[in-house]
């Protein structure tokens, strides 16, 4: 067995203090930059913000309420986002600065690893492809869990390489492995698909141990993992019960797969590139970023989709942290073969140029599937004292719950029960027979749906009915994924039909 030597290789430790700094807080700048950039999509919240921004909006006893029936998978974030909303209020940026900053300190986190395990180049590089990763950039913006668990999962792992070399760490360990377990935990109990990362973790643990590590690390990697999920135990449970709120997902195609296998590839020709590359520093070693990096790729995209081919569960969002994997490959091999600064700060110029439609995409509202707050200005506009309005189906009634002064001259003519006052998202509506003696109340409706005509439940087709028998529709409007529709009661509009 190796002997494993923890001094300090003069590659890794003679870099100035300030460049040491700059290879670790600018990417974490660039990636804040990058996340600043365009932040509320020209004014644009697609519906699982929308989802968040409700939840958020809800007192602790109606949150509670919501989360014994549905979205208890998210519980932590949405109370930590009622937080943020009240301390700094709600707007778009307040939804989506949480993400931003998340992924600004997974980029510095990815580059301070890459740091210990290949020099400051790597970590600079490692950094830096973090943040140029457009589904970084995708998530950084978005009010959602996916960047912090992202940024949990970082934290852990640079942990963990601390942990494992012991290089120029003091004080004593058990505070690290608290740390470690305690970013796990915050990962899992954000979304528990995170616990993926713990096989991930194992396989490096086991690696490093066979490569001369200290023996201590196979009695206490697997103390704090126990911790960690005994801890995220009762969500998992409790989330079980409301296993139907993922019952959309699709199964997994060669569409789906192909980009988790595109990343994959890449992942594994860095690897391979650098077995093949003699050892950098030539001292052993208890990690490598390959031995740390391919398995934090690897293992939760494969797990997911193996998982998928049984029951539908791959989206690329719960295993998003794959990411820190890819990008501790990458910065590894850029730090490798490029042996100075000015072409790898070229290269990654390079590489922004070419990504840089696509991250003007990403700051569109088109980047979504839908928006809530257009259609509700849309509403706004064609509205008359008196009217009523009906969701089809009723979980466009998110737009409403959003954008509630819109709606406010309006009767909800399906609704029995507010989305709060149910624990929903959506609010419950009243039988087929009332919705449609409602709708026939009425002269002039409007109509919120999805743009591809979603067929819905049994109360959306009676709603459906009512119309094509007893109303003429008079205008018909598409913005952002959404469709506002208005019908008057007869065979006439009181106003020419128009379409846009």
């Amino acid at each position: 067995m190796p002997t494993l030597n923890n001094s300090v290789p003069p590659a890794h430790g003679s870099a100035p203090p300030f460049r040491t700094a700059l290879g670790i807080v600018g990417p974490a700048a660039l990636t804040l930059l990058l996340g600043l950039w365009g932040l509320t999509r020209e004014n644009s919240m697609w519906r699982d913000e929308a989802a968040t921004w409700a939840a958020a909006h809800r007192t602790l006893p109606e949150l509670a309420h919501m989360l014994d029936r549905i979205d208890v998978v998210h519980g932590v974030y949405y109370l930590f986002m009622h937080g943020v909303f009240a301390i700094l209020g709600d707007s778009l940026i307040a939804l989506r600065l949480p993400s931003v900053l998340a992924m600004a300190g997974a980029a510095a986190a990815t580059a301070a690893t890459a740091r210990r395990l290949a020099g400051p180049r790597a970590g600079a590089a490692a950094g830096t492809a973090f943040a140029l990763v457009p589904s970084t950039q995708h998530y950084a913006q978005e009010g959602r869990s996916y960047a912090l668990v992202v940024a949990a999962v970082a934290v852990a792992t640079l942990l963990l390489v601390t942990l494992v070399d012991g290089r120029g760490e003091a004080g004593p360990a058990g505070r690290r492995w608290a740390g470690y377990a305690a970013a796990m935990l915050a990962a899992a109990l954000l979304n528990w698909f995170s616990l993926l990362v713990l096989p991930a973790h194992a396989a490096t643990v086991c690696m490093a141990h066979r490569r001369g590590a200290t023996r201590r690390l196979l009695t206490r990697w697997p103390a704090a993992t126990a911790a960690v999920a005994a801890g995220a135990l009762p969500v998992i449970l409790a989330s079980r019960s409301q296993a139907q709120q993922i019952a959309w997902i699709r199964p997994l195609t060669w569409s789906t797969a192909l980009a988790p296998l595109l990343l994959l590839t890449l992942g594994l020709l860095c690897a391979a590139l650098l077995k093949r590359h003699p050892n950098t520093p030539p001292t052993p070693r208890a990690l490598s970023a390959v031995s740390l990096g391919l398995p934090l790729l690897a293992f939760p995209l494969l797990a997911l989709m193996l998982l998928s081919l049984v029951k539908p569960l791959y989206l690329d969002r719960y295993v998003l942290y794959a990411n820190v994997g890819l990008a501790l490959l990458i910065g590894a091999t850029a730090g490798t073969f490029i042996r100075s600064w000015r072409p790898l700060v070229a290269l990654a110029l390079a590489v922004f140029a070419a990504l840089l439609p696509l991250q003007l995409g990403l700051r569109t509202p088109q980047s979504r599937v839908d928006d809530v707050l257009a259609p509700a200005e849309t509403v706004a506009r064609a509205s008359r004292p008196g009217d009523g309005v009906v969701f089809i189906p009723s979980l466009r009634r998110d737009t409403a719950e959003v954008s509630p002064g819109s709606f406010a001259a309006l009767d909800d003519l399906a609704l029995a029960q507010s989305p709060s006052a149910s624990g929903t998202l959506q609010g419950k509506e009243t039988a087929p027979r009332h919705i449609r003696r409602a709708m026939l109340g009425k002269h002039r409706i409007l109509i919120v749906a999805d743009a591809d005509g979603h067929p819905g439940s049994a109360r959306d087709t009676v709603k459906r009915r009512v119309l094509v028998e007893h109303f003429t529709r008079c205008t018909d409007t598409e913005v952002r994924g959404r469709r506002v529709q208005t019908y008057e009661r007869g065979t006439r509009c009181t106003a020419p039909p128009s379409r846009s």
